[in-house]
């Protein structure tokens, strides 16, 4: 069994609506030090069979947002016989 984190962020060129609420909300916390917050989203799959590009048809077909979102996973953990 293989484990494997997808991590979806919107693309840099992109407002992020929620990170900018969460970094006003830091900032008048008192965490003046913050300059900037994004928001993404972590999906973690477990695959009996892991391909690297079976994850990234996944990712594309569905997991992210092309247009709008980047991706990136990892491999977090392979077991033998599960």
């Amino acid at each position: 069994m293989t484990t494997v984190r997808v991590y979806v962020t919107l693309k840099p060129s992109l407002l992020d609506s929620a990170g900018r609420t969460v970094a006003g909300s830091l900032k008048k916390l008192g965490y003046t030090e913050l300059s900037e917050a994004r928001i993404g989203k972590l999906i973690e799959l477990k695959l009996e069979n892991y391909d690297e590009a079976r994850v990234k048809e996944m990712c594309d077909k569905l997991l992210a947002n092309p247009v709008i979102e980047d991706y990136r996973f990892e491999v977090v953990k392979e077991t033998v016989g599960a």
